[in-house]
């Protein structure tokens, strides 16, 4: 049974924003609440990027392509993480993944995907 749930993704001009949500399906609150969480993405024929992560101080990270344009949050009563992306730009182009940070091979799901047109 799939662990992560995302939605959200779609097409997008350059410069426009969406908004993606993540929930964990499977885990219970007191595994999924100090749980380091993640959104990754893979970019047609690139490998899988971590581009922003939470953990459960809500002390966050983000990769230096998306630093000030992309916001990541999480609400623990929903098991949910959402990422904000504003100022799309077409390089991010790609499928989204959330997972824990580091990584659980197993709890990958369909990711969503989110198309930026120039």
């Amino acid at each position: 049974q799939v662990q992560f749930v995302e939605s959200g993704g779609g097409l997008v001009q350059a410069g426009g924003s969406l908004r993606l949500s993540c929930r964990d399906r499977r885990s219970i609150s007191s595994t999924f609440n100090p749980a380091t969480m993640g959104w990754y993405r893979q970019g047609p024929g690139e490998q899988r990027e971590l581009v922003a992560s939470i953990n459960s101080a809500r002390a966050t990270d983000y990769a230096d392509s998306v630093k000030g344009r992309f916001t990541i949050s999480r609400d623990n009563s929903k098991k949910t993480v959402y990422l904000q992306m504003d100022n799309l730009k077409p390089e991010d182009t790609a499928v989204y993944y959330c997972n824990r940070v580091p990584q659980i091979e197993g709890f990958w799901g369909q990711g969503t995907q989110v198309t930026v047109s120039s």
